[in-house]
């Protein structure tokens, strides 16, 4: 299964489309957004392309009202979680959370095959050693609305646990990246 991951869209709800779209395009099953997405009018887009979502808040809370009415309105199509999410996906126990460093220490638990974070608005994939030996995935998708850094989102294969950071081009439209 894939998934595509991203985080902090600001409301920006073209760019979020826009990854949506072309994590669909290629394979993607459902979608992660690990916080920071503010309004849930900004998800309209990206409902578009059909894939359930999995969201959380951050720290930019916006409306939760509206985002529990559309999850509960939506045909099972929205979940959201609230401040974190501990959720599984073809198999993989995932945990997702915005702070990038309690999502690095939920890493080092070992209790989760991915963690999923945000906040930073810098992409990284990396495996972290847990502190009872084995491993967890940490994957941070960075900000796909470009705040001061980069448009970027992730593409995770969760059967292969490989994961492919995308960035948008700067004039695309509803579906491309680079």
């Amino acid at each position: 299964m894939k998934v595509c991951i991203v985080s902090d869209s600001h409301d920006r709800a073209d760019v979020l489309a826009q990854a949506v779209h072309a994590a669909r395009q290629r394979g993607a099953e459902a979608v992660i957004h690990c916080g920071d997405l503010i309004g849930a009018q900004s998800l309209k887009p990206a409902l578009e392309a059909g894939l359930p979502m999995h969201l959380i808040h951050g720290n930019n809370v916006g409306d939760t009202q509206a985002l529990h009415r559309l999850s509960r309105t939506s045909g099972g199509q929205v979940q959201y979680h609230g401040p974190d999410a501990r959720i599984e996906l073809c198999g993989r126990r995932v945990f997702v959370v915005h702070y990038d460093d309690y999502g690095y220490a939920m890493a080092c638990t070992g209790d989760w095959d991915l963690v999923c974070c945000g906040h930073s608005h810098r992409a990284e994939v990396r495996r972290v050693e847990a502190v009872r030996g084995g491993s967890s995935w940490l994957v941070n998708p960075g900000t796909v609305a470009g705040l001061a850094a980069p448009r970027t989102w992730v593409l995770g294969d969760l059967a292969t646990m490989r994961f492919e950071v995308h960035e948008l081009a700067a004039q695309a439209g509803v579906g491309a990246s680079a």
